[in-house]
């Protein structure tokens, strides 16, 4: 399989960055995506919202459907599933992009944005795909895609910004739970990592980082789907690099998914 024509995709935080730039190469494919975050007005300090992000997709030749959903909260998420099943049939796609990023230590981090991680980051991606997994195991080729880094314990990643760590790497943690008890099911479950920075709008949390040295969203979308057009058999509990990925798909130029191809590029966090 080469195509993702009428696939339906149920991507996480796809109102703009990554999980946006997912969304409009699956539906250059003519896939149905169904955009669950929680940007239903626009914001002038983030572009983008559920509504301009479904219009993107069917702009790109897919089939957009809006969802307003927080997924903190059990019954958006289930009421989203339920109506991403009611308009296109099924699932056959999870792609867990929605993250919440707090880069400060300790005595810096208020419990409040110490809880936001934890539910967003790690149960999020639980709940999501809890809610999922009756569809997806009806599907014929199914997939759970989520955004996190090969599990990492080196104290390095941990003492600068704990909380996001523990929430980071609780997302890793799940991907490792689901692929083992739904992978022998024909669920392909997987993580896909930046070998470096990606410009998006997080930037404005990490201090100090220059765009100029980022790449693109794109970059994570071409793996992303070079992952999902994957027959899932087989195919669980890998802990991918979007750069390894692309290699593997024959790519060799990654010039052009830097923001400036003069630039030296900064690895991303978790990556020794």
């Amino acid at each position: 399989m080469t195509s993702l024509a009428g696939k339906t995709l149920f991507i996480t935080g796809a109102s703009r960055g990554i999980g946006l730039a997912i969304a409009l190469r699956a539906a250059r494919d003519g896939a149905n995506v169904a955009i669950a975050a929680k940007s239903a007005v626009p914001n002038p300090k983030l572009p983008g919202t559920i509504h301009t992000a479904a219009e993107a997709v069917d702009a790109a030749g897919g089939r957009g459907l809006a969802l307003k959903c927080d997924i903190r909260e059990e019954d958006q998420v289930q009421a989203a599933v339920a109506a991403t099943v009611d308009a296109f049939g099924g699932i056959d796609i999870l792609v867990n992009n929605a993250s919440a990023i707090w880069l400060r230590g300790t005595l810096d981090t208020p419990m409040k944005r110490f809880d936001l991680m934890q539910q967003v980051n790690a149960r999020g991606s639980f709940l999501c795909a809890q809610a999922c997994l009756p569809h997806l195991l009806k599907a014929a080729n199914p997939h759970i895609l989520t955004l996190a880094p090969p599990p990492n314990l080196d104290p390095k990643w941990w003492a600068p910004h704990t909380g996001y760590t523990l929430a980071k790497m609780g997302m890793s943690f799940v991907t490792l739970g689901l692929a083992a008890e739904f992978g022998s099911r024909g669920v392909a479950v997987n993580a896909l990592w930046p070998r470096t920075v990606i410009a998006t709008d997080a930037l404005n949390m990490i201090p100090g980082v220059e765009p100029a040295r980022c790449r693109k969203p794109q970059i994570m979308a071409d793996a992303a789907h070079a992952v999902l057009v994957r027959p899932a058999a087989g195919f669980s509990g890998k802990f991918l690099i979007d750069e390894e990925v692309l290699r593997q798909a024959g790519v060799e130029d990654f010039s052009g998914y830097a923001v400036d191809p003069a630039q030296p590029l900064l690895p991303d966090l978790f990556l020794d």
